[in-house]
């Protein structure tokens, strides 16, 4: 999880939030303009859009790769996400060695995040090979998990307990960015041929109903990205913070 949300939380913790998040707005108040947008930027912003420009280019790779079939596409497709995350750490200590933060960059880092560890991921999934009805049902849900991970994210991050630094001392549930790991396997399933067209998704499919083929059919696999949703939006899971 991005170093600009642990800022976000030590500024929500303490009284004087309305007063700081009045004052932060006014910023936004006080400009006019076609561009005023863009003149609110920090430098640490424009580090978490090239975040969400990792996320896209991945996006549109994995395009690329269903309409053509080259793999070089595929491969690309998979590495963005680890850009992206290497922006997503960046954008904090951009932030810190600035000294400087923003109402807008804490949404911005959390919509990022949406694109390039969830959105992202779940497309290579299906590109891969996990593409039957039920497998797309999944993967919808997987997003949507992540979309919900986020928004309780920005708005509990007051009340979860603070260590002596004032930072929170754990997640709520599985982090986003977690989702690399199973872009790693896919990664690791492209790599030994393991993807559709070829050798075939590991663990094949079960029929849940109907006829084999149909629209009863999941992959197994599916089930992995059902439990790491369910895991992102857990209340009870806990992931200390390193």
């Amino acid at each position: 999880m991005s170093q600009r949300k642990i800022q976000k939380e030590t500024s929500n913790g303490n009284g004087s939030s309305g007063e700081g998040k009045d004052a932060a707005l006014q910023q936004y108040r006080d400009t006019e303009g076609h561009f005023s947008l863009v003149r609110n930027f920090r430098l640490a912003d424009l580090v978490t859009i090239a975040n969400g420009i990792c996320a896209s280019f991945s996006i549109f790779m994995s395009a690329k790769y269903l309409v053509t079939n080259d793999e070089d596409y595929l491969w690309s497709a998979l590495a963005f996400p680890y850009a992206g995350l290497m922006f997503d750490f960046l954008d904090g200590k951009v932030a810190r060695w600035r000294n400087e933060t923003s109402m807008l960059g804490q949404e911005l880092d959390s919509l990022a995040d949406l694109i390039s560890f969830g959105v992202a991921p779940a497309l290579l999934a299906f590109v891969v090979g996990l593409q039957t009805y039920l497998d797309t049902v999944v993967l919808t849900g997987f997003i949507c998990c992540g979309l919900a991970r986020l928004a309780r994210f920005n708005a509990t991050v007051a009340v979860v307990p603070k260590d002596a630094k004032g930072k929170a001392k754990y997640f709520e549930g599985l982090p986003i960015p977690s989702s690399l790991a199973l872009v790693s396997v896919l990664t690791y399933w492209t790599r030994m041929g393991w993807i559709e067209g070829k050798g075939g998704i590991p663990g094949g499919t079960i029929t849940l109903w109907g006829a084999k083929g149909g629209d009863g059919d999941v992959h197994l696999v599916s089930f992995v990205f059902a439990a790491w949703a369910a895991a992102m939006v857990s209340k009870t899971l806990r992931v200390p913070k390193i």
